[in-house]
């Protein structure tokens, strides 16, 4: 090989390590995410959209943060659409990626709430027992991350509290949400979510973004009373979400 041939081959080679180096990474490889739209009607049992417009849009915001879509699934439970998935289909599929992906785990969860439970399917309630149970089996003492977004979702906090955990629910245990109206694009709680996660570092920051937005909009609209999103964060969790930061595109990407 003459000098002209070897200078392309290192060039190549530094080129390629430069690349590798440059490469962004995720804090979240190998966590296990699942975003559940567990209900599809509003209070008068008519169906919208809102709660599946969320879960698509939480799905493509939390892939841009940086999960992987091989350990991503997303549900509806929504019967009457092709195919249709099951609450017992969806509770196996989110086994199914736990049991690969086992770093960590996003939970996130969008149905109406009554002060006994949230909605999962079409006939069925998940109490905070039964919700405290499907946690600790998909994802037993991995760092976890839980949103609820429901109507009365502060009466799951206090069994799934837990130094490996952080919750973030819609609504205080005795306060209705909003935004579940036919002419509703998303619940106000999964809009906010869904507004704010492009500029929030991490799920602590996300949070706060969160709760300022919603009661913003709450008082704009003059709601009350106000829904009071609730978040509890576990001693480890406190140790470790800092350093849990989003992916961000580099500044100018996308740009022509």
């Amino acid at each position: 090989m003459d000098w002209r041939g070897l200078m392309v081959v290192l060039l190549a080679l530094v080129a390629g390590t430069a690349s590798a180096q440059s490469a962004p990474t995720s804090r979240f490889d190998g966590w296990t995410a699942a975003i559940i739209a567990a209900d599809w009607r509003d209070g008068a049992g008519e169906p919208i959209e809102a709660f599946d417009n969320a879960r698509r849009d939480l799905t493509a915001g939390f892939l841009t943060a940086g999960f992987d879509r091989t350990s991503l699934v997303d549900y509806s439970l929504r019967p009457d659409r092709a195919p249709a998935t099951s609450a017992s289909a969806a509770v196996a599929g989110v086994a199914e990626v736990a049991a690969r992906a086992t770093r960590g785990c996003l939970l996130y969860f969008t149905a109406h709430g009554s002060p006994e439970g949230m909605v999962f399917g079409p006939d069925r309630m998940l109490s905070p027992t039964a919700m405290a149970a499907l946690v600790r089996n998909w994802c037993q003492d991995r760092p976890t991350v839980l949103i609820v977004s429901a109507c009365y979702s502060g009466i799951f906090v206090d069994g799934l509290a837990a130094p490996n955990r952080m919750i973030l629910t819609a609504a205080r245990r005795d306060r209705s949400s909003f935004g579940c109206s036919a002419d509703a694009t998303w619940p106000y709680f999964d809009g906010c979510v869904i507004q704010t996660l492009p500029t929030a570092n991490d799920f602590i920051a996300l949070a706060q973004a969160v709760k300022a937005c919603v009661a913003a909009r709450e008082a704009a609209d003059g709601l009350s009373p106000a829904s009071e999103p609730q978040v509890r964060i576990g001693g480890q969790m406190q140790l470790l979400l800092p350093t849990l930061r989003f992916t961000r595109p580099p500044p100018g990407a996308g740009r022509p």
